[in-house]
């Protein structure tokens, strides 16, 4: 049986922890499957619909467009390059697991924070992630519209006008097939969870079924000399290489946003994450050796549609890279899909805190969506992509991704030290020692982003200071009176 809902007039009770604003997870667990309006969130997802959200949330542009910067720091070492960024994602991806298993809400990160680190902690690390969704799923639109203009010259011969398919820093005047896409998306979100589910495992396996056909296709045209020097910059090269093709692997956290619509998700959640982080390594590796062994390291990089360009040079002809942008624009599509899903339910439990203003906890009687919150998003997002390449804050949202996942590892430690009786599904192997190690390769990859990038982080942080304590603080539903958090009412698989 489901907990009933707690009235939005009365205030939340704190956990035990005396002058910090921190929730209990008891309580995060009683409020879990229900909005202040009393509409709850549906559990439809299963575990396979679950990986499949997970892989539609990574794979897309980090790998379809972004695999060209990456080869152009690091050359053929591009693939150590990936498995470092992968190792960063395991460590994050355990501490994710157990977390996402023992508190299986929808505000994956931000109420891992608030379980642990306080509410302070919580917003920054909720305004990190407005930051990381808002910023990827722009970028990915606007690499969206890249693929469609390359599908669009290969099966017909047309490309869109530069002045509505670009932003001003690239020659345009408007991104439209952006825009297009994210209000798709958009769409099929307030229509429902089963719908966007549906939609989105689909897309998966076509891209998936797609990459492999690739790495089929590469493979025929590999050579051993393609691969010399295999790190002509070093290991310098080879960090600078990981820390952008980190961008390749963020989304993988957004599988925790689904925690209230999701099947047994104490037992899926960690199960969907530790798969979805090994068969997406395993793809990016084989690509990113495939296009290298066939044409060598200077010819993809800095090629946005690097694997068009393989697969026509290695076919000799056109049709093979309109399929690989027509996966290309499919793949990107359910990025844009699941990524927007994972930020509007993590603003629904901002919201539901009184942190954020309440519209985006609204959910529909009728589809059980958050519809408001989703639109909002959705505009918020669409203008970016309508009018920047976007290109100067990804770095900033690597760093801003990584100093996310530092604190869920760090929250990890926390909570089994303040509350070891709470029932976990999963365990990160060699605790403590894998969070301390998940924390050390966070930092080493954001020291990787430059100076640069960490002054405009630090300027990021501030403004999400302010506006925590001159808004979020004052109108929190958390009170500090000492009370002990009410254990949950209800088991959140019911």
């Amino acid at each position: 049986m489901s907990p009933a809902p707690h009235s939005p007039r009365t205030p939340m009770s704190p956990s035990r922890r005396p002058g910090a604003r921190v929730k209990s997870p008891e309580l995060l667990l009683a409020e879990s499957g229900t909005d202040l309006e009393g509409h709850g969130l549906r559990r439809t997802m299963g575990l396979f619909q679950l990986v499949c959200f997970g892989v539609g949330a990574i794979v897309g542009t980090g790998i379809f467009v972004g695999l060209s910067d990456s080869v152009a720091e690091a050359g053929p070492a591009v693939v150590v390059s990936f498995v470092l960024a992968a190792t960063t994602c395991v460590f994050t991806a355990f501490s994710f697991a157990e977390l996402g298993g023992a508190v299986p809400v929808s505000g994956s990160s931000y109420s891992f924070a608030y379980a642990t680190l306080g509410e302070r902690v919580a917003f920054l690390v909720g305004w990190c992630l407005l930051l990381e969704y808002g910023v990827s799923v722009s970028a990915v639109a606007v690499g969206w519209s890249q693929y469609v203009d390359e599908l669009l010259d290969s099966l017909v011969g047309l490309h869109l006008p530069t002045a509505l398919s670009a932003g001003p820093g690239d020659g345009g005047v408007i991104n439209l097939p952006a825009v297009v896409v994210v209000m798709m998306a958009a769409t099929l979100l307030v229509r429902g969870i089963r719908e966007s589910a549906g939609a989105t495992a689909a897309m998966a396996v076509l891209k998936i079924g797609i990459l492999i056909a690739f790495c089929a296709i590469a493979f025929t045209a590999f050579e051993d000399g393609h691969l010399s020097p295999f790190a002509p910059h070093g290991v310098a090269g080879v960090t600078a290489g990981a820390s952008v093709a980190f961008f390749s692997y963020i989304g993988f956290d957004a599988i925790t946003t689904a925690g209230e619509e999701v099947k047994n998700p104490r037992r899926n959640i960690p199960i969907a994450i530790l798969i979805c982080i090994g068969l997406v390594t395993l793809l990016y590796c084989a690509v990113a050796l495939g296009a290298i062994g066939a044409l060598g390291a200077d010819p993809v990089s800095g090629r946005p549609a690097a694997l068009s360009l393989v697969v026509d040079q290695v076919t000799d002809s056109s049709v093979g890279g309109g399929i690989i942008a027509f996966g290309a624009v499919v793949a990107i599509a359910s990025v844009v899909l699941a990524v927007m899903y994972g930020q509007t339910r993590i603003l629904m439990s901002m919201s539901r805190d009184g942190l954020i203003p309440r519209i985006f906890e609204r959910v529909s009687p009728r589809t059980h969506t958050p519809v408001a919150n989703t639109w909002i998003v959705a505009v918020l997002f669409a203008l970016p992509a309508a009018f920047s390449s976007l290109d100067v804050v990804v770095n900033l949202t690597t760093i801003g991704t990584l100093a996310v996942m530092a604190v869920v590892n760090i929250a990890v430690i926390t909570l089994r030290r303040d509350h070891p009786a709470l029932p976990r599904s999963f365990r990160v192997p060699l605790y403590p020692l894998s969070p301390v190690v998940g924390v050390g390769f966070c930092v080493y990859l954001m020291y990787g982003t430059g100076w640069t990038t960490w002054a405009q982080f630090a300027l990021f942080l501030a403004v999400g200071a302010l506006i925590y304590s001159r808004y979020g603080r004052g109108r929190s539903r958390l009170v500090s009176s000492g009370e002990t958090a009410p254990a949950a009412t209800g088991s959140p698989e019911a």
